[in-house]
């Protein structure tokens, strides 16, 4: 069965969902990210994807304390990801409760020390984020694209270890128009080893039911939930 993974995505604070990656596109859908990951819990969903916005256009950790307080008071398994670029924001995200964390940009910038992270918290802590538009890797809150395929991209870092792979179509995020399921299912066969999740595009319960049926090990959803066209009680 495929994995449900609710999204948080955080600025000043709040819980907030982006459309295309555009940050002057923000709606904001609750002030406490603790009441919105609280219903989550409560209706039996074990996970949580949490992005600091912020963080990723800092290029350093900014909301740990919003990962603090919803480690501490759910039970939720949380992956944290956005502006972890140095092993001084990985401390603080696995301190304030973050089971894994997720990096894309270092894995491009910096990718000596995304090694060493892998090597020293294994590859169950560590997920690569293959963000792309058009099939080419994007970085820093999606602002520089790289020219790098994210194929090749993907591949490089499975023979470095990693084993869990969140990938988002930037183009679909938050458009409520359906999910690049072609995509994924090139991933799926190109590099069968890897644990992909999806994420970026789902509009309803049957977008969730086609990834499954694609093979799709797991998927990251967030603006179709907020904006009731998935009910949570249907997950």
């Amino acid at each position: 069965m495929i994995e449900i993974i609710p999204a948080i995505d955080i600025i000043e604070g709040k819980c907030v969902r982006l459309s295309q990656g555009d940050y002057s596109k923000k709606k904001v859908y609750n002030e406490d990210p603790l009441e919105v990951a609280k219903k989550f819990e409560d209706h039996g969903l074990k996970r949580l994807h949490l992005v600091d916005l912020d963080g990723a256009k800092a290029n350093r950790i900014i909301n740990y304390k919003v990962l603090e307080r919803l480690a501490s008071r759910t039970s939720l398994i949380i992956d944290f990801g956005g502006g972890l670029k140095s092993d001084n924001d990985l401390q603080i995200a696995f301190d304030s409760g973050a089971k894994m964390v997720t990096g894309g940009s270092i894995a491009v910038k910096n990718p000596d020390v995304f090694k060493q992270w892998i090597e020293k918290y294994g590859e169950t802590s560590i997920i690569l984020g293959a963000d792309c538009r058009d099939n080419l890797i994007s970085i820093n809150g999606w602002t520089e694209n790289t020219g790098e395929d994210i194929f090749s991209f993907i591949e490089y870092w499975r023979k470095q270890g990693i084993t869990k792979v969140i990938c988002t179509d930037i183009s679909k995020d938050g458009m409520l128009e359906g999910p690049n399921i072609d995509l994924y299912k090139k991933i799926r066969k190109q590099i069968p080893e890897i644990h992909l999740i999806a994420s970026g595009g789902i509009s309803c319960i049957e977008d969730v039911e086609k990834l499954e049926a694609a093979d799709i090990p797991g998927v990251i959803m967030g603006k179709a939930i907020y904006e009731g066209k998935i009910d949570l009680r249907e997950l």
